[in-house]
This record gives C-alpha cells, structure tokens and sequence, in this order.
C-alpha cells in the first residue's frame, strides 16, 4: 500500500461528521488530533486552533530557508453524515480505489497535502509550504475563519476533488426563509380563518418560476446559470384548524457578481406579500486563468484549460483574505452519497503536484 493510501485509510476509519449538520456527531477533534500528531512527528511546526471551541483545525508549517513565496494548502477534516451507508469507516481499498465516509470528500486530499508538505520541507525551499486541516467546511467554515486570523500566504491551492483539473470559479450560496400568515381558526369557520399554507401555494410557483427564468437567464463560461430551490416546508398547528403560519427553506446559487443584496430582492419580488429573510450567504469565487498561479498548476499537474465547480468551497474565503488561490484534487465519486470512493493513483498524483507548485513558487 502506498503512503498517501495508506494515510487516507487512516484518516477515513476516524469518524469526523460534523456535529453541526447531525447533532451529537463526533466532530473534528480526534482526527485533528490525529494530523497534529503525525504533522509533529514528522518534524512540522505544529499549531491547533479552536480547540476552546470543541472544533479544531490544525496549521502545519514547512518553514522556508527565507525570502521565498509561501504556498498554503488547504483540506476539510469534517464530513456529512452516514446514515445510508454501509461501513462507513471501514476504508476498503477495490480495484485501485478506496471507499468510505469522507475518502474522496476530502480526506484523501488531506493526506495527499499532508504527505506534500513533508517532501517539500525535504527539498529546503526558501519560503515557508503550509497546510491547514479545517474544521466546519461542510456548514459555516468557522475552521477556515479560525487558520486565516493565524496564516498568510502568496497562493493557495485547496484541495477539494476536481478529478485532477485546474479549477478556477465556483458558484456561492444564500439560505432563505420565505413566510407567510394566514388566521387561525377552526376549519368550520372560513369567515374567521385565513390559510397560510394555500397563500404560500403562490409563493412557490413564483419561486418555481424564478428559478426557470435564472436557468434561462444569463450563463457564466464555467459555472452556467444560477438556481433555486426549495428545501423545507413547514406550516399548520393541526388537522381542524386554519393554519396561522408557513414557512419554506430554500437556496439561492449564485454567480460571480451575484450579491446578496440582489438575491434578497429579486426574492421579494417575487414572492410579493410574503416575508423573506435571508439566513446565510457566501460569495462565489473566481481566479483570472491568466493567472501565474494557473499556469503554475497546469504546468505542473500537464493539463490544458479550467475548469469552474457548481459547489461552494473555503475557496472563497481564502481568495477574500487576499490570497490567490484555485482549486486542484483527486478523482473519484460519492461526495454525500452513499457509495463514495476515491482514486488512490489521483492521491499520489495531487501529492506529486503539490510538490511541484511549491518547488517553483517557495524556491
């Protein structure tokens, strides 16, 4: 078994879900635990931050001989549930692949970053290759917050699974709450009642029709259109009365250029009388592929043209700290599903890229 195979077994038979998306889920201190640890023993200068919090993320430092460019490489720690799967942690390696909970979202890249940031220490380069290992990705990314408060760098790459392309654009989000209200009563009395739920009827064709209209609209060269769903519904107090209240969850997806703002009230246009209210948003992502740190990358992994990804990313957040950043990582299939599996040879290929970037930006 390879190192980098060998690693991400490691890392996958530790049960990380995130216990913000499933309550009393394990979370991220074992396996952060784990990585500083092998960081340390490795001979890293290590750092673990927001362990106060019962959420933390480790900073692994390669530090650099001086006066070179610093590399940072970026990895989650936490994964979504496995209520569907079976032997999620088991880490079972068929035909050149490994398969469980969080192998190829992310911790197969993890190890391939892990194991990248060891050779590069190897090599002596004259700028400092760091690695974070985050927690909190798939919810609110308080993981990425926390290191970017700790950490500075000239470029980034995270290694979210991009089936070994050079990935440069990414979609954002917003969380949305639409409500409306009606009059309870009992269901005897149509002259006192008034019923939320057949009023929020008309809010959802005129979301179902936003999003038909977002879909036809306006296409970005690598992310195509926006979007919109509904994702929740809730409403009504019991079988005999009017219903006081309804309440719809849903999701925007949003281009570069795309703000918040602007969501919010093409929403309420929309819906009309209905209340709105936005819940949580994060910005879309996109790096010029003119960029030095583009062509770094091509070069390196020997690939030709972008590629943008329809999911949210730490991405994000790292490029609005200031730092260029893109995306590079393994193949493989299964992200939140119930079969997921990793490409080990796409691990030691992303590993053997990582180097080769920090060789030609730290040296």
């Amino acid at each position: 078994m390879s190192e980098v195979a060998e690693l991400t077994a490691d890392l996958v038979r530790i049960d990380s879900v995130n216990p913000a998306l499933i309550p009393g889920a394990a979370g991220e201190a074992e396996i952060a635990g784990h990585v500083a640890n092998w960081l340390g023993r490795a001979g890293l200068e290590v750092e673990v931050v927001g362990s106060a919090d019962g959420r933390p993320s480790v900073i692994g430092v390669a530090r650099g001989t001086g006066g070179g460019r610093s590399l940072l490489l970026n990895a989650h720690l936490d994964t979504v549930g496995t209520e569907a799967m079976q032997s999620p942690f088991e880490a079972r390696f068929e035909d050149g692949r490994l398969y469980g909970r969080g192998a190829y979202d992310m911790k197969g890249a993890l190890a391939a970053a892990l194991l990248a940031v060891v050779d590069a220490r190897a090599l002596r380069l004259a700028g400092d290759v760091i690695v974070t290992a985050v927690a909190d990705e798939e919810l609110a990314s308080i993981g990425t917050e926390a290191v970017l408060a700790q950490v500075d760098a000239d470029a980034a790459i995270v290694c979210e699974p991009t089936e070994l392309q050079v990935a440069v654009a990414h979609r954002g989000f917003a969380g949305f709450e639409v409500e409306t209200r009606g009059v309870a009563a009992h269901g005897s009395r149509p002259d006192l009642g008034v019923d939320a739920i057949a009023k929020m009827g008309h809010a959802l064709v005129a979301l179902e029709a936003l999003d038909g209209e977002l879909q036809a609209g306006g296409r970005h060269p690598l992310l195509g259109s926006g979007s919109l769903h509904a994702s929740l519904i809730e409403g009504g107090q019991e079988l005999s009365s009017y219903p006081e209240r309804c309440r719809v969850t849903g999701e925007r997806r949003t281009l570069p250029g795309e703000t918040p703002a602007a969501v919010e009230a093409e929403l309420r246009a929309a819906v009309g009388d209905a209340e709105v209210r936005l819940l949580v948003s994060r910005e879309p992502f996109e790096l010029d592929e003119s960029h030095e740190l583009v062509q770094t990358v091509a070069a390196a992994a020997g690939t030709t043209g972008v590629v943008g990804l329809p999911f949210w990313t730490d991405a994000a957040l790292i490029a609005a700290a200031g730092i260029p950043t893109l995306l590079f990582g393994p193949a493989g299939e299964g992200a939140h599903a119930a079969v997921e599996w990793v490409d080990v040879s796409s691990l030691q290929r992303c590993r053997e890229v990582y180097v080769a970037v920090a060789a030609a930006l730290c040296r």
